[in-house]
């Protein structure tokens, strides 16, 4: 990001990130890049749905019995993440937080292994990414609750959204955009996003992205940017609400 931030505007450098350019802000005092004043924003590619699983044997088949069983023993069940800070673990305090409802957190180094024990049942919950848990959905192996989006997803649309069945409002995905470096001519931001949204809507592009559990988004430069400041805002609350500092 920093070496973006410092190329040359002239559309031959952009960068492509994800969800940490809207909590990176608030996880670290000190950046050596603004992500306002340093890039203009081009387009969102793609959003990535999580999904709330549980081992196919756990007690609870539905979100209603499990927040039954969490209310039940506050504290003691407990969800994997792939790290403190990361999208697995802000999926889970979102949902703690709408809830209100104590769940504890295990952190893993990365997202492999914290779901290698949510399918051996050495932890009773997750919120890993839709492209990551499907296989083990189709298999029988792990059974999800609910999709984290808001209306439930192309990819699995036989489960409801956590908002549907019952935690209002709930929404979390992991995306993907692209910037260029502040500066950048407004002509070429506009050719880059017309390019980058006519790519994203072929056929091919999109069974891709199926395949990789992504479903495209078309915004425009302003839209793209309405969003990571959106998204920004929302981290920040839930990241100083919850009191989440990264390892």
């Amino acid at each position: 990001m920093e070496l973006a931030a410092r190329a040359k505007p002239d559309g031959y450098t952009i960068v492509l990130n994800t969800t940490p350019i809207a909590t990176n802000t608030t996880f670290f005092q000190k950046l050596t890049y603004d992500i306002q004043k340093n890039f203009t924003p081009v387009a969102l590619v793609g959003r990535l749905p999580h999904v709330l699983v549980v081992h196919s044997n756990f007690k609870a088949n539905t979100l209603a019995k499990l927040l039954a069983m969490i209310r039940a023993q506050p504290g003691k069940l407990n969800y994997a993440s792939a790290g403190t800070g990361t999208n697995f673990h802000l999926a889970a305090e979102l949902f703690k937080d709408m809830t209100n409802t104590n769940v504890l957190h295990v952190p893993y180094r990365g997202g492999g292994p914290a779901l290698t024990d949510t399918l051996a049942s050495q932890v009773d919950l997750s919120f890993p990414s839709l492209a990551a848990a499907l296989p083990h959905i189709k298999s029988g192996r792990l059974r999800a609750l609910g999709v984290t989006t808001e209306k439930r997803s192309s990819l699995l649309p036989e489960i409801p959204s956590i908002n549907e069945v019952g935690v209002l409002g709930y929404d979390f995905t992991s995306w993907f955009a692209v910037l260029a470096p502040a500066g950048t001519p407004r002509e070429i931001v506009l050719k880059l996003n017309a390019a980058i949204n006519q790519v994203t809507a072929t056929p091919s592009m999109v069974e891709r992205f199926a395949r990789e559990g992504l479903e495209p988004v078309a915004t425009t430069p302003e839209g793209t940017g309405e969003s990571i400041q959106r998204e920004t805002s929302r981290y920040a609350k839930l990241i100083k609400e919850r009191g989440i500092t990264p390892d």
